[in-house]
């Protein structure tokens, strides 16, 4: 362990409080990001040059898709994380399972909610699931981004045991310095994740492939995932499966097959400037 160890911010997890309720940095990121996601897909579908004859959502249809995706969100990633991270407690306790403002959300239940958005939403449009799960795959790094540092400031999902310079010891994780894994997370499945499909969306011709970005968000998501968690601590409930894998890169590892599957299959069927 380091001589020294980084001391972790003590930031107070509620933002705001207004007599009895208490608004939290947390429920702050999701809105953020939700907000700033919708921004980027106005631009996105507002500017003719990248669509050609590929059909896609207007402004007002983007506006009616935040509720959708706001649900999937939220109803999938508790789900999700009763289902594939403690469903032996929540059938015990089950009046927690609603308890959401305790913690306890997956992205990858998330992502599986939002699907089922899209599938229900993109029912009657003159526009395609691939198109929209496109855009969606665009915005989806902001949120992540503002989800991974809310849970910094939270001091949860902390990592492993760590003798780096920039190591913590997080509050309530015991005495060991340990990586500061949402920072890692935040950057990779964030920031760099971001850049790169925003680049791809903006700069070429592949918003004309629906389904390619798509494609490229599920493998790049999972492949940032399975990395980081090699820094993150395994879920104490969960542990380590088969004494080496976390549940978070079995759940990724589907991703990234089905992801890359995706996106050689709609390159494959469309070419640029085809109408979808």
């Amino acid at each position: 362990m380091p001589l020294f160890a980084l001391p972790f911010p003590a930031i107070d997890p509620i933002a705001l409080e207004i007599g009895p309720l208490a608004i939290r940095w947390y429920a702050l990121a999701y809105v953020a990001g939700i907000l700033l996601g919708w921004a980027a897909l106005r631009r996105l579908v507002a500017t003719e040059r990248l669509w050609g004859a590929t059909a896609r959502p207007d402004g007002v249809q983007l506006d009616d898709f935040v509720l959708w995706a706001t649900l999937g969100i939220v109803l999938g990633g508790r789900i999700g994380y009763v289902l594939f991270y403690n469903p032996g407690y929540y059938l015990v306790e089950p009046i927690e399972v609603v308890q959401v403002w305790k913690g306890g959300m997956s992205f990858h239940g998330g992502f599986l909610g939002v699907i089922v958005a899209m599938l229900a939403f993109t029912r009657g449009k003159d526009f395609s699931f691939l198109t929209l799960f496109d855009l969606v795959g665009v915005a989806a790094p902001i949120g992540l981004f503002f989800g991974r540092i809310a849970n910094f400031v939270n001091g949860e999902l902390w990592g492993r045991a760590a003798d780096v310079p920039w190591a913590m010891v997080f509050p309530h994780a015991g005495p060991l310095a340990r990586h500061p894994s949402q920072i890692y997370e935040a950057v990779l499945e964030g920031v760099v994740l971001f850049a790169i499909l925003g680049h791809l969306a903006w700069r070429s011709d592949l918003l004309r492939r629906p389904g390619v970005i798509a494609g490229l968000f599920a493998a790049g998501y999972g492949v940032a995932r399975f990395v980081v968690e090699f820094f993150r601590e395994p879920d104490v409930q969960v542990g380590y499966i088969a004494g080496v894998f976390t549940m978070g890169q079995l759940l990724s590892l589907p991703m990234v097959a089905l992801g890359i599957g995706l996106a050689a299959w709609a390159w494959r069927r469309s070419r640029p400037g085809e109408a979808s």
